[in-house]
């Protein structure tokens, strides 16, 4: 008997600790303002799998224009494969389930929304480099675009099947883009209720009922509170390269990078700079419906900046680049929700640097190229020296602190001051008299 208290005082402390975990029934909560791009897939994901390893609920706050498909299936995946209750929770007012995030909304066991949010508008759109598409025999919507259509449908369907909410609603966000308010889609049966607060919420939904391998379970979330998690440092670096202002500037910042490596060989930091820049900004754009046409024009308005610095165009070529670098920043993201759109600041401020940089580069590689070389040969030519020997004829002079044979044609006795006009063959210069009141007569070298 002594022996088994002794055992139980010993084991006492380790049945505490282990205990909380298993008591806590606290709701695991993510909230969510964005584009579902793949950092929400897998940050969402993640976050409802740690919920099922503690046995608690997963609450989803939830405002979002959109986003890529592969991220929003990954997370509706986690969702019907989630064994606790998950809950999607459109919030705060004004806030909205678009496209992506209206099918996550309907995957929820428990969807809800607060006053002043809509729900909707799940038509797909292409992102990232397409298939050229067919039309069909009567000149109807291109085949392509159909079959993505009718997946979309199909997919939404099945969700909303699964999940008992409106089907033809489901199918209508896909192929009319409808939009819903919060107070219609709670009439229509597309989300469960309308909620002021999250408090309000998880006391509406406390004793409702959801399905389990074809069980009825009911939900009971108990009195531990919610309990927020947040992303950490790595997760918010990625989020943020998704946002469409940051992915354009990095995306011009490589563009610029790789311009002055390769016009400066041997550098290396600008090209290691735009390289990574471009890196990242690939894998923003990613999560954005790009149009390849803008980032064509913003290459060709790149290659009009490089050959003006070959070609005497008198400024043409560089107002072409200006006009091809702006419509190509303007057409970079397609489709007309301005979440998804570059600011108008943003381009024109950055159209204006880039073209700076331009222009000032080229400045100075065009007065490096029409400088007069001052090294070597050509750098005699309009030193002044000294006659050692009178000339016309052949005599010798004293340049540059050198002793030289020369060739001249004025008059000049020995002691004048000379000016070199030209280099000849044999080492040989061709020497004017020097002239303090005019420019000395330049005259072409020999053949060397």
């Amino acid at each position: 008997m002594r022996f088994f208290l002794v055992l139980t005082a010993l084991l006492a402390p380790l049945l505490w600790v282990a205990s909380p975990a298993a008591a806590d029934k606290s709701i695991r909560a993510v909230r969510w303002s964005g584009a579902i791009n793949p950092v929400a897939g897998q940050f969402i994901s993640e976050q409802i799998a740690a919920a099922n390893r503690e046995n608690v609920a997963f609450l989803l706050e939830l405002d979002t224009p959109g986003g890529l498909d592969t991220s929003m299936r990954q997370i509706i995946q986690a969702q019907l494969g989630s064994r606790v209750p998950v809950i999607v929770y459109v919030s705060p007012s004004g806030a909205r389930a678009a496209s992506a995030g209206a099918l996550i909304t309907l995957a929820a066991d428990f969807a809800a929304m607060a006053p002043g949010t809509n729900i909707g508008a799940a038509h797909p759109v292409s992102i990232g480099p397409g298939v050229v598409n067919k039309k069909d025999d009567k000149g109807g919507e291109d085949v392509m675009t159909t079959k993505v259509v009718n997946d979309a449908v199909a997919y939404a369907r099945s969700i909303a099947e699964q999940r008992g909410r409106d089907l033809d609603w489901a199918e209508q966000i896909v192929r009319k883009s409808i939009s819903t308010p919060a107070s219609e889609a709670v009439k229509r049966g597309v989300v469960d209720l309308m909620a002021e607060s999250t408090p309000e919420l998880i006391q509406a939904l406390a004793g409702r009922s959801y399905q389990r391998s074809g069980e009825e379970r009911i939900f009971a979330p108990g009195d531990a509170g919610i309990d927020y998690r947040q992303m950490d440092w790595r997760q918010e670096i990625l989020n943020t390269l998704g946002n469409p202002n940051i992915a354009y500037m990095l995306l011009m910042l490589g563009i610029l990078g790789i311009f002055f490596e390769i016009s400066q060989p041997g550098v290396i930091f600008p090209g290691a700079i735009g390289a990574i820049a471009l890196l990242l900004a690939f894998f923003g754009l990613q999560t954005l419906p790009v149009n390849y046409v803008g980032v064509l024009l913003i290459l060709v308005g790149v290659v009009l900046f490089i050959l003006e610095v070959k070609v005497a165009s008198y400024g043409m070529l560089t107002v072409g680049g200006i006009l091809a670098l702006t419509l190509g920043s303007l057409m970079l993201i397609g489709g007309d929700d301005p979440a998804l759109q570059i600011s108008r600041v943003v381009i024109a401020a950055s159209v204006a640097v880039f073209s700076s940089f331009f222009l000032l580069a080229m400045f100075f590689v065009m007065r490096t190229q029409k400088r007069v070389s001052v090294a070597g040969r050509e750098g005699m030519v309009g030193d002044i020296g000294e006659a050692l020997t009178p000339f016309p004829g052949e005599g010798r002079v004293f340049v540059h602190g050198e002793y030289w044979d020369a060739v001249g044609d004025d008059e000049i006795s020995a002691g004048e001051k000379i000016v070199v006009q030209g280099m000849l063959p044999h080492m040989r210069l061709r020497i004017g008299r020097a002239d303090e009141n005019r420019d000395p007569e330049i005259t072409e070298r020999g053949p060397e």
